[in-house]
């Protein structure tokens, strides 16, 4: 727990006024901690970052993540990032006829679907945060708010298990605790910074993405139990890796992104 607490306080200083700062030096964070997330999930399925597989995932992950500001008429489109994907998933079909199978199927869809899961997550990352620092602030508090709630509500009243096939610790209780943390800690940052204009939309909001967050978490504990692995990596000592710390995040801020969009 003190390994995890001084991690956590170290990684805190580092990354919090990048993101207060924003601009080229919080994109290239955004780039090392993407390219580090899809060498993570590559590894869990026992495929090499660097082999051709992984290049050609790792370049379409940069090109998914280019922010539509430096992006120009052709990458700031949403077409032509489903192109990308397109392209990808193309390139690692013929692979697999090249090498005879070498590549099988399910590696090649493997890759697809990381890049997918890590790419759109990433891009939203910047994304949220180009719309307004307010936001991804607010996405910031739902989810930390959620986690300890889940946690302190769980060890509490936990009884229910929630998923034990997938996170034997995880309760029901825990995750409505961490839901009703969520909803309480949008409240007052509604009161102070005011990011939607509305105590029921910045509940509504809160409601949201804070079950997609307890969702994007038992989706990564899934992946990791598929592959037989305790963390996603070992960069951050006493967390795991970088999905490890991310995943909530990776699934919370493109729904965020998409509900701004529409209130646009």
């Amino acid at each position: 727990m003190k390994q995890r607490i001084i991690t956590g306080v170290i990684a805190a200083a580092l990354f919090l006024p990048i993101v207060i700062f924003g601009g080229f030096p919080f994109i290239i964070v955004t780039y090392i901690l993407a390219t580090i997330g899809l060498f993570e999930l590559l590894r869990m399925k026992g495929m090499h970052p660097l082999s051709f597989v992984g290049a050609a995932g790792l370049i379409a992950l940069w090109l998914l993540l280019v922010p539509a500001r430096y992006g120009g008429e052709w990458l700031a489109s949403g077409t032509a990032k489903f192109g990308v994907l397109a392209a990808l998933a193309f390139l690692l079909l013929v692979g697999t006829v090249v090498t005879k199978n070498a590549l099988s199927f399910d590696e090649a869809a493997f890759v697809v679907l990381a890049v997918v899961y890590v790419g759109v997550g990433f891009f939203c990352f910047g994304a949220v945060r180009l719309v307004g620092f307010v936001y991804f602030v607010y996405a910031l508090f739902v989810i930390w708010a959620t986690d300890i709630g889940a946690y302190f509500f769980g060890r509490a009243f936990g009884r229910r298990k929630l998923w034990p096939e997938i996170s034997p610790k995880k309760t029901v209780e825990g995750a409505i605790g961490g839901i009703a943390s969520a909803a309480v800690v949008a409240a007052i940052y509604e009161w102070a910074a005011a990011p939607f204009g509305s105590l029921a939309a910045a509940l509504g909001v809160a409601l949201l993405l804070s079950a997609f967050g307890q969702l994007g978490d038992l989706i990564e504990s899934a992946f990791k139990r598929h592959y037989g692995v305790k963390d996603s990596g070992a960069i951050l000592p006493g967390h795991g890796g970088i999905l490890d710390r991310f995943d909530s995040l990776l699934f919370v801020l493109p729904l965020l992104y998409i509900l701004l969009e529409i209130a646009r």
